[in-house]
């Protein structure tokens, strides 16, 4: 079996600089660390108990299947700060039928971004024999 230390989702903008500010001001994620120099010079933010690296470029968007899952604690506040900063809000948080609230967002390039919240009494918090 292979032993998972630690794991990340990489992106290659087509413009690094442009998501460098989206995901760390905009987003507002935290730097984990920073590597190489210049304008592709990479950068990996905390995702919770994940990173997401934005390093690289590539000449063409990211693929529509590429898709973010990001949980945070209150949707409905993330909504109003993000809004506040101009983020592109593809859909405004909407609880959903399997009692999940989800907002959509998309970064610069178009990589749709899912927030989302767990409410307190939702299955995903439950956990037998704890």
């Amino acid at each position: 079996m292979v032993h998972v230390l630690s794991g990340r989702t990489l992106l290659r903008p087509t413009d690094p600089e442009r998501s460098r500010v989206f995901y760390g001001e905009q987003l507002g994620l935290s730097v984990y660390r920073e590597f190489g120099d210049g304008p592709e010079r990479g950068t990996v933010y905390f995702l919770g108990g994940g990173f997401l690296e934005v390093s690289g470029r590539s000449e063409v968007p990211p693929s529509p299947a590429v898709r973010l899952w990001l949980q945070v604690a209150d949707v409905a506040a993330a909504h109003k700060e993000l809004r506040g900063k101009g983020v592109e809000i593809v859909r405004p948080p909407v609880t959903e039928p399997w009692g999940l609230v989800e907002m959509w967002i998309a970064d610069p390039d178009g990589t749709r971004i899912v927030l989302v919240e767990v409410p307190a009494d939702h299955p995903l918090r439950y956990r037998p024999g704890i």
